[in-house]
């Protein structure tokens, strides 16, 4: 649907301003405050009113949020005290690195200061531009009343500041302070990322429920994204039939104000993107918005209750990621947003990483699921301790439903599972038991048995029969071998989405220039490090002179050096010359989202 630029302008100010419009819970019973004041000193303070506090309360911060990784949230607190009604001083004491106790009646005011200057879509940040806030990352919540409505203002904002988030907003206090805004409990109000600032806004027509958009940044242009955005979301939705929301918000930080950190992060009602350049936007966008199905809806046993206190363990991350990767890409491709060649290319591109990790032999992509709590670790993100559960799912997704239009003579597909997870699942309000639902759900859908493949490819490590199966579709899976640019060292994720250098190659042009392991990858030729540094380098050539931005230990250098020599195997897929007349339907059927009509 067009765009009506006209109505966008009338209604953008009345929505974006106040926030989202479903009905409020009846009665909030614990209260935050968070003043931004002097925001250039990057210090969050909250005042936590907690009412109906008979003897003592225990409050706790979470340990870990959005990234699967215990970062402990609390090292950035400070000066925790707590009153009561009448203001008077109340004993508190630490229980653990992230637990306190106060004792008191009636109700009590809990006030401290948390510290953030982190750039990303995992982060928290506060500075004299702007404010970006992942909730659970600052506010404490009581272990047993977590179920309780809540209520959030934002106080002391400078004069020129709005905010952005996927609440409902109860009325608009106005002046330097914004909300209260509403969550019927704390789980829904931290799975509420908040942009305050000045900021561009628009709303996005696409037919269906009003989406949000907001951008923080200096490198977009909004014709381009309105396009982008109306392309994934109504396509999405239209696969999925129909939005499981009734207002929903992208908040985007692109350009240098995305701080050189990359991408996004899923939530109920909005999504947190932080991208370099525009050339990310379409791949994390059809990624996060598709999460609002899956693992924000379809979402396995194993998460819920959400456990803010330590690991929680899940063998689903191929599926809730990975999956969502294999229909981010066939977002793209069925949108024209991408040509059957990038579609290709991207996934010869995933075959090629694989291949060139060898843990691929050992740890299947269940325990990869399990293990992602390593991968703020260096040594764990190395080739031969791990996988990725987003490159092998983001495969398995696109095998699984060759396997189903193949068993179905090109009737069925992977898209009848997702839809079928979110009839028997998300929408009857239960969550999937790991692999063993998404099996039974293919097996119920494409009339055969899954056994083998879950037991060998799933959670087995036989290597995948990749040639053998995309040639159902009528693909030619070719492997070379093949010289490539090379660093001179491996570029892996660190703690916080930091790039950083491991496995320095003794004598390589690198360590020569005086990179060094562990070293915090920042620019390469003035830009942004890359997010997907093995791509860029397919891109450039053996001898190519580049200039590296780090961080090595407290101090930033640069150094110039020219790129080395990597010998690897590369994949790529081309099209069969004479298909038979069913690869052609099921090849037709992957790129456009179709089948042949209903099993007779």
């Amino acid at each position: 649907m067009t765009l009506r630029r006209g109505v966008i302008a009338a209604r953008c100010c009345a929505l974006l301003l106040v926030g989202f419009f479903a009905a409020a819970p009846a009665q909030a019973t614990i209260r935050y405050a968070i003043s931004v004041a002097r925001p250039e000193q990057h210090f969050f303070h909250v005042t936590m009113t907690i009412p109906e506090v008979q003897n003592e309360v225990v409050v706790q911060l979470p340990a870990w949020n959005a990234l699967y990784q215990v970062r402990d949230f609390a090292y950035h607190l400070t000066g925790l005290n707590a009153s009561d009604d009448s203001s008077r001083p109340l004993a508190v004491l630490k229980l653990n690195k992230q637990t306190w106790h106060v004792s008191g009646s009636g109700t009590i005011t809990v006030r401290y200061a948390s510290y953030w200057d982190e750039p990303g879509a995992f982060n928290a940040q506060l500075n004299a531009s702007h404010a970006f806030l992942n909730l659970a990352l600052v506010l404490l919540y009581v272990p047993d009343r977590r179920g309780e409505d809540v209520r959030v203002v934002f106080d002391d904002l400078p004069a020129s500041w709005r905010v952005a988030v996927a609440l409902h907003q109860e009325k608009t206090a106005g002046g330097q302070r914004a909300g209260p805004y509403v969550a019927a409990n704390y789980d829904a109000l931290v799975d509420a990322p908040v942009e305050m600032g000045v900021f561009e806004e628009f709303l996005l027509e696409t037919g269906g429920p009003p989406v949000r958009v907001v951008v923080h940044g200096d490198a977009w242009k909004r014709e381009q994204i309105e396009e982008i955005l109306r392309r994934i979301v109504s396509y999405e939705i239209q696969l999925m039939r129909g939005a499981p929301f009734d207002e929903y918000l992208f908040l985007y930080h692109i350009g240098s104000t995305a701080g050189g950190s990359g991408g996004g992060m899923e939530h109920a009602r909005s999504t947190a993107i932080f991208i370099d350049t525009m050339g990310y936007l379409e791949n994390v966008t059809a990624h996060e918005f598709f999460h609002l199905w899956n693992v924000k809806r379809i979402r396995p046993q194993s998460l819920e209750p959400v456990n803010y206190t330590g690991e929680q363990w899940t063998r689903s991350l191929w599926f809730a990621e990975g999956v969502t990767s294999s229909y981010a890409a066939y977002t793209l491709v069925r949108t024209a947003l991408w040509s059957r060649r990038q579609f290709y290319d991207d996934l010869a591109g995933q075959l090629t990483d694989l291949e060139s990790r060898p843990a691929r032999l050992w740890q299947s992509v269940e325990q990869a699921s399990l293990d992602a709590w390593f991968e703020k670790y260096a040594l764990y993100r190395r080739p031969d301790f791990s996988i990725s559960y987003y490159n092998k799912g983001q495969i398995l997704g696109v095998l699984l439903d060759i396997l189903i239009r193949d068993a179905t003579d090109n009737r069925s597909s992977l898209d009848d599972v997702l839809r079928d997870l979110n009839d028997r699942f998300a929408r009857q309000g239960r969550f999937y038991r790991d692999s063993a639902d998404i099996r039974a759900s293919a097996e119920r859908i494409a009339g055969r048995s899954f056994e083998e493949f879950f037991t060998r490819y799933v959670a087995g490590t036989d290597e995948l029969p990749c040639a053998e199966l995309l040639a159902r579709a009528g693909l030619v899976l070719k492997g070379t071998g093949s010289a490539r640019a090379e660093f001179g060292f491996l570029a892996v994720r660190g703690a916080g989405a930091a790039t950083v250098a491991v496995e320095i190659q003794p004598g390589s042009t690198a360590e020569q220039a005086g990179v060094r392991e562990g070293d915090v990858l920042l620019t390469l030729n003035g830009a942004a490090f890359p997010r997907n540094p093995i791509r860029w380098l397919h891109e450039h050539r053996l001898g190519e002179t580049v200039r590296l931005g780090f961080r090595h230990e407290n101090n930033l250098k640069e150094v110039s050096f020219a790129l080395s020599e990597r010998r690897e195997r590369v994949y790529s897929l081309e099209e069969a010359g004479n298909p038979t007349e069913k690869q052609r339907r099921i090849l037709d059927g992957l790129l456009h989202g179709t089948t042949d009509g209903p099993r007779p």
